[in-house]
């Protein structure tokens, strides 16, 4: 596939949200979830999934077919569970045992897009025992965007733009979740909902403008809260400070830039957001393991 033809089709995944949104509100209709299915195999899918929800749609509670994790694209919205409510951004990963019943609501918001990825349970009780983990059950709703499933996540969004093979990816990031999500910190008791509404009308804000300068002081003021307030509530809500979110999101749009565009590393550092080429360069290899100029030679 020539580059042409592939920034394309990443063009129109990209808006595969957006378009959905767009149909909704033409037709006057409710929100609605719609998936499909991407790859599969033995014990294994993958689903994109993209929901029009919004605050004045009803709220179902829902089962999970399968264990599954699944990855937030794009959109912010509550994900209820018998642990309690986790305000959902772009990086994050929610966390779903088979059987186990749950809520998405959009009242911070319109629509969002997840690509999830699900397993049978003998799959993931053999991908648990290889990776080390003594059960096969998530003891968490949620993970933040986390430097050690960097690579990981950056690789499944890649995957999805270019419609590569998932099963590597899969197994990968079942087996490294497993890991993270049972490394000890157990039955941490949900985060506050008070200010869900404060940090989503932020977090909207950072995924719209990704690429521009935000200040510590101007995301206070968007969420009403002062510096210190903002910033203790924005961690305990997100599980990450609003610098290491904003860090991270341009780094995902850099790995996939670099993957599937032939723009120079330096004009993807700085479309991205980022001032200049070291710090780039330097913050890439922190979160990824490798080089901006080596990544894309391996993809």
């Amino acid at each position: 596939m020539s580059w042409q033809k592939l920034r394309a089709q990443q063009t129109v995944d990209a808006d595969l949200l957006a378009l959905a949104l767009a149909r909704k509100a033409r037709a006057g209709t409710p929100g609605a979830t719609e998936g499909r299915t991407v790859a599969a195999a033995d014990g294994w899918r993958v689903r994109d999934v993209v929901c029009t929800a919004g605050p004045g749609d009803r709220r179902y509670e829902e089962r999970q077919p399968a264990a599954s994790i699944s990855l937030v694209l794009s959109g912010t919205f509550v994900y209820r569970s018998a642990r309690g409510s986790s305000l959902m951004s772009p990086g994050a990963l929610i966390l779903g045992n088979a059987g186990q019943t749950y809520e998405c609501s959009h009242e911070h918001g319109e629509g969002d897009r997840c690509l999830s990825f699900q397993f049978d349970p003998e799959l993931l009780e053999r991908l648990a025992h290889d990776a080390g983990v003594s059960r096969s059950r998530f003891d968490r709703d949620r993970l933040p965007p986390l430097r050690g499933l960097a690579l990981l996540t950056a690789r499944a969004g890649t995957a999805l733009a270019r419609g590569d093979a998932f099963e590597e990816i899969a197994l990968e990031l079942a087996g490294a979740v497993l890991a993270a999500a049972n490394d000890g910190r157990r039955g941490a008791p949900a985060p506050a909902t008070q200010h869900h509404e404060r940090v989503a009308r932020v977090l909207r804000e950072l995924e719209s403008r990704p690429g521009e300068p935000h200040t510590l002081a101007g995301l206070a003021r968007s969420a009403g809260l002062s510096r210190y307030h903002f910033l203790r509530t924005f961690r305990g809500i997100t599980g990450i400070t609003p610098h290491q979110w904003l860090l991270r999101a341009r780094l995902r749009n850099a790995a996939e830039r670099l993957v599937t565009t032939a723009d120079p590393v330096t004009d993807v550092a700085l479309d991205v957001g980022f001032q200049d080429l070291s710090n780039f360069v330097r913050s890439f290899r922190a979160e990824f393991g490798i080089s901006p100029r080596r990544y894309r030679a391996n993809a």
